[in-house]
């Protein structure tokens, strides 16, 4: 009974060491992480603004959009940056997106996704979002394979269902922008 208790008291300093082990690298480790992903969403921001200038981020939270940011020139707001949500293969992905006041796609930038490597993974390269940009506004976002020409459906084949949650995701962002319009 006595080697048990020993075996089991040896066990449990072990794990307590561990565990405190893992809790200072966490604390060492947590700051500088927090850091490399505010730099990447800035570094994303910068990226879709389109090189109008990036005002205060505004809260939303409604289940598909995070927050918004105005952009503006000289003449006022010119247009939105979007958090956006959505689902695909893999789980949720999340989307910055700019748009115009019109709700036309400026730019996105697919940000975090768990989506198929090779297939769903194509929607974070820069060519896969610009299938959207210039739609949202007067001529509508592609919300299936078959609204794409031929060479873009192609592309995206093999990831219909990455491809519908950018694509919800962007229709969403696009008609919460028109709800905006440029009055901020």
């Amino acid at each position: 009974m006595t080697r048990y208790i020993r075996t089991a008291v040896i066990l449990f300093l072990i794990c307590a060491i561990c565990t405190a082990l893992c809790a200072l690298v966490n604390e060492v480790t947590a700051p500088r992480i927090a850091a490399n992903v505010e730099g990447e969403r800035i570094a994303a921001l910068q990226d879709v603004a389109a090189g109008f200038g990036i005002g205060e981020q505004v809260d939303v939270n409604d289940g598909t959009v995070n927050y918004y940011i105005p952009l503006s020139d000289d003449s006022g707001t010119s247009g939105y940056i979007v958090e956006l949500i959505s689902s695909g293969y893999g789980g949720a992905m999340t989307i910055i997106a700019s748009y115009d006041t019109e709700g036309s796609v400026m730019a996105a930038k697919m940000m975090a996704n768990s989506e198929t490597p090779g297939l769903g993974k194509k929607a974070e390269e820069p060519w896969y979002m610009e299938m959207f940009t210039g739609r949202g506004g007067s001529t509508p976002l592609p919300a299936s394979k078959s609204d794409l020409g031929a060479e873009d459906n192609a592309a995206v084949s093999g990831a219909s269902i990455t491809f519908g949650g950018v694509s919800s995701a962007l229709i969403n962002g696009s008609e919460f922008v028109k709800g905006l319009g440029g009055a901020v």
